[in-house]
């Protein structure tokens, strides 16, 4: 009896809390207390178990997230690229990154590095870029000044100087970089007023929602979801997970 109240302990200890509730029923009140008696003394002879049953959940609860992430990526797949979305690399390449971002994040900005030598070597990636303006005010600013580049065919030249410039974004910081890139700064001024370009951000957001986004920045890879600033290692190695999928 001993052997199997330890079994239905082990059992106990390593399932879901909902599946836990429902054991618990199953189980006489005797049973109960001796399982949770075998347990303290489990945990009293080697803590370790308590660890590695920490460990276990963690990893489930990742695999899980992984999965949910995967679905939602893949239902979302007809909406995950727009026609009008910015687009950086190779327009035609074999291989597409999306990246969600803040233009005051500083982990954002942390990732330019990793990205721009990425697309330095690696002439087959098409970039997308996701404005997710998700800090503020200076946030929303800075992304509607880009979509409104975007109309004059500059939107990575003034994302390139907003993401070098202080965070502190303001629109006559914006208006500076604009003129001295050539920008025609009334029309891009009144530009960024649009109601379609609220819109696109406000699209943006409703997406990253959906993929169980919470932060920026956050990469999609051939259908996989990267969350925060990565080095170029594990750019290269996701890249290379999605050309390998693909023969």
């Amino acid at each position: 009896m001993t052997r199997v109240l330890m079994c239905l302990a082990l059992l106990f200890a390593s399932a879901r809390p909902f599946d836990r509730a429902a054991l618990a029923d199953e189980f006489t009140p005797a049973q109960r207390a001796e399982i949770v008696r075998i347990m303290r003394d489990a945990l009293a002879k080697d803590p370790s178990i308590i660890r590695e049953a920490i460990g276990a959940m963690q990893a489930d609860e990742t695999l899980r997230e992984q999965a949910a992430s995967r679905a939602a990526i893949a239902a979302a797949n007809n909406s995950l690229i727009s026609p009008v979305d910015p687009v950086g690399g190779n327009p035609q390449g074999d291989v597409t990154i999306v990246e969600f971002f803040d233009t005051r994040c500083p982990y954002c900005r942390k990732l330019e590095l990793a990205m721009t030598q990425l697309l330095a070597h690696d002439h087959g990636i098409r970039l997308i870029y996701k404005d997710l303006p998700i800090l503020g005010a200076a946030s929303v600013l800075g992304s509607k000044a880009l979509l409104a580049a975007q109309k004059q065919g500059g939107y990575e030249k003034l994302r390139d100087a907003i993401m070098l410039a202080p965070p502190q974004t303001t629109k006559a910081m914006i208006r500076d970089e604009a003129l001295d890139l050539g920008f025609d700064w009334p029309r891009l001024e009144h530009d960024m007023e649009e109601p379609a370009i609220q819109a696109r951000l406000d699209a943006n957001v409703k997406l990253a929602r959906r993929l169980g986004i919470d932060g920026t920045p956050a990469l999609v890879i051939g259908g996989e979801l990267i969350p925060g600033a990565v080095e170029l290692a594990e750019l290269e190695k996701a890249v290379a997970g999605a050309r390998a999928q693909k023969k």
